[in-house]
């Protein structure tokens, strides 16, 4: 599989501001991208701010300097303001002190949902979870404060999340990689005195609750921690969307066939897109073109185009056989089939 891309090599745009004052409601990403036409190579440009130890944390009020180093090389300089520590009461009286948020790797309004709602899980793992069997009015859709009987957990947890499955994934050999799995509502379990069912409780339900919907334990929904890192030998393919679209753009979420072994939340991979393989005759053909009987003596040879780049996607939540990722850039409708790779 060839693909086509430039050696890296660090440049900064001429639009770059030479100042630039970080303020509430940015993102690293539109940052970084601010600066550079490959924002992984982010942290390059902070080679000379050694009491900054982490270039990925960067606060409102931060003033951003493009200069030149010693070598003549174009380094971004940092000045942040020692300001002075906030004290945080909490309801009970104890005091804290309130440490400022940096501003996110990503847009967080758009991930939210699917950090959140959304994940992937094999089928053995979900059909070992209990489920929901019914109320006692005898109804067959429940919603916010319903009360419902469920099968009983081998370990109850008081908090939980009711979840449904929402489509069977496969990567492009046709083998199945896992269920891809929606949240509906959060739910709690209520004190009862039941053998094997539980009485539950439903708190938030953004869909409906239906017989038959899983019941499983209450997950933290804190993003994972994200550094901006450029893929290096991992390929792999995108496998499906979250928005089950087929033509997708910028700021869609898709599934790539890629788990957390081989990439982490803040991977950066390039799209690409190969054209169909052509058929080198007296007359060339692309592959499926012709309905005639292909042999040694007529088949010619099969030429596989190279992949050009057409997109960017960075990574954001990651499972054991898949992974979300969030596209940040697209020159041509993105669709499944598509390489990822080095960007």
């Amino acid at each position: 599989m060839p693909v086509y891309s430039f050696a890296d090599s660090i440049l900064v745009k001429d639009t770059a501001p030479e100042v630039y004052v970080v303020e509430k409601g940015d993102t690293l990403w539109d940052i970084s991208n601010m600066y550079l036409d490959k924002p992984w190579q982010w942290p390059e440009l902070w080679r000379t701010n050694i009491h900054i130890t982490n270039p990925h944390l960067i606060y409102p009020g931060d003033e951003l300097r493009l200069v030149k180093n010693e070598k003549g090389e174009t380094v971004l300089d940092v000045v942040r303001e020692s300001s002075k520590p906030e004290i945080k009461l909490s309801p009970e009286g104890s005091k804290s002190l309130k440490v400022p948020n940096a501003i996110p790797a990503l847009p967080w309004s758009v991930i939210k949902p699917y950090i959140e709602n959304e994940m992937i899980m094999s089928q053995q793992a979900y059909d070992r979870y209990p489920y929901i069997l019914g109320d006692h009015e005898g109804a067959v859709r429940y919603a916010t404060d319903s009360l419902v009987l469920g099968k009983a957990a081998r370990r109850s947890k008081e908090n939980l999340n009711i979840v449904r499955k929402q489509n069977e994934l496969f990567d492009m050999d046709g083998n199945f990689i896992g269920l891809q799995v929606r949240h509906l509502a959060k739910a709690k379990l209520v004190d009862a005195d039941l053998d094997n069912q539980a009485l539950i409780k439903i708190l938030e339900a953004k869909l409906e609750v239906k017989r038959g919907d899983k019941i499983i334990p209450a997950v933290t929904t804190e993003p994972d921690e994200v550094l901006l890192v450029a893929a290096q030998d991992q390929t792999g393919y995108i496998i499906d969307d979250l928005e089950q679209h087929n033509l997708l753009g910028k700021y869609n979420v898709v599934v790539l066939d890629l788990g957390s072994d081989k990439v982490s939340a803040g991977t950066i991979m390039g799209i690409y897109s190969q054209g169909p393989r052509i058929i080198d005759g007296k007359q060339p053909k692309y592959e499926g073109e012709s309905e005639m009987i292909r042999s040694a003596f007529n088949q010619g040879d099969e030429i596989s185009q190279p992949a050009l780049k057409v997109g960017e996607v960075v990574i954001f939540k990651t499972f054991d056989t898949a992974s979300y990722a969030l596209i940040t850039k697209s020159a041509k409708v993105i669709k499944r089939g598509m390489i990822v790779a080095k960007p």
